[in-house]
């Protein structure tokens, strides 16, 4: 059907070319007194029959450009598509009353090559600054059309703006969330970029066979909290075209909604606390939550590994705590009794430190 569309557009086109440019074809060739020749409907007929013909060959390729064009503008984000066109509008404006202003002059490249690329670069320039600048654009035509709020209303935003809670790539994976998000033990809207979805299809479309369990575990999370009728969970479609990382991404949208970044992972943790961004880290609620192991006390294990230093060995909690047992190593595969000697906690996770009692 699309290709049948094609043509006839092609074939519209060449009959509007050869109405006017084939008579004077006609009369160059001396034919011109014909009338069966030099007529408009002939002059149609022609053009028409020519760019059909041309269409077996370009058909092909202007299909292929359509379909890329639509599978840019499906990626392509709402906000970018609408204040990228109303700039791409503005300095198309800008441009045809600069033109027009030079196309009263006398000189030939100004009323002539000028305007042309003030069309071209004003364009440009427009679409780039209305996408660059979409976030400002949205301010603004929403404190234009809202009406006068009352300080309790304002309250109640702000209030609600400080309940978003941010969820990044690490900790969806991680799938804990949901159940601290069922239980109910984390409140207000929780927000999934569109650009963390993406980045967990990626790994989820991995030929690593790890990742690409990881990534559809992700995914399943994401279902599940949607399935929740008491967890409210919101899309953010936007994204920040200027910067690269996704962690960056989720920082800026932090500062942007004034929401709260939910983690596991230890460098976007201190990423955030040092630009004054709001983070709550599961590993952190997780270590508030364990037992508290004090040194002295004795615990039973399984001696699993040797451990990176001389004579070290390796157990494991039940909640996957890393035990390091000093000369430990020669108790590999047994199940020996340990005294604690120290404990290790940070956002990262717990180490326990023990030897042989």
């Amino acid at each position: 059907m699309l290709r049948w569309v094609i043509r006839i557009c092609f074939m519209i086109i060449g009959g509007t070319i050869g109405v006017f440019t084939l008579p004077e074809l006609w009369e160059t060739l001396g034919v011109h007194d014909i009338f069966v020749i030099n007529n408009p409907y002939t002059d149609a007929l022609v053009g028409a029959l020519i760019f059909y013909l041309f269409t077996f060959w370009a058909v092909k390729y202007v299909v292929a450009a359509l379909n890329w064009l639509e599978n840019g503008l499906t990626k392509t984000s709402n906000t970018v598509i609408i204040y990228g066109g109303l700039g791409l509008m503005i300095g198309l404006v800008i441009a045809f009353f600069a033109g027009n202003a030079l196309n009263q002059t006398k000189i030939p490249i100004l009323n002539s090559v000028v305007p042309v690329i003030l069309t071209l670069v004003l364009g440009y320039l427009g679409f780039r600054v209305g996408i660059s600048r979409r976030n400002e654009w949205g301010n603004l035509f929403a404190a234009r059309g809202a009406k006068k709020k009352t300080p309790e209303e304002v309250k109640e935003e702000a209030t609600a703006a400080r309940e978003y809670k941010i969820l990044d790539t690490s900790v969806i994976i991680d799938g804990r969330i949901a159940d601290i998000l069922t239980t109910g033990f984390l409140d207000g809207t929780i927000v999934i970029p569109m650009f963390v979805l993406a980045e967990l299809q990626h790994i989820a479309d991995s030929s690593d066979t790890l990742k690409r369990t990881r990534g559809r575990r992700g995914l399943d999370i994401l279902n599940r909290l949607q399935k929740e009728d008491k967890i409210k969970v919101e899309m953010y479609e936007g994204d920040f075209e200027d910067i690269a990382e996704v962690d960056s991404k989720l920082v800026k949208l932090a500062k942007v909604m004034q929401g709260k970044v939910v983690t596991n992972d230890y460098n976007l943790n201190k990423v955030c606390e040092f630009q004054n961004v709001a983070v709550l880290n599961i590993n952190d609620l997780a270590n508030a939550v364990k037992p508290v192991v004090l040194p002295g006390e004795k615990m039973t294990v399984l001696v699993v590994k040797d451990g990176k230093e001389h004579n070290q060995g390796v157990a494991y909690l039940d909640d996957g705590t890393m035990i390091v047992v000093e000369d430990g190593r020669k108790f590999i595969n047994d199940t020996i009794q340990v005294e604690v000697t120290s404990v290790l906690q940070t956002s990262a996770g717990r180490m326990i430190f023990a030897k042989p009692a």
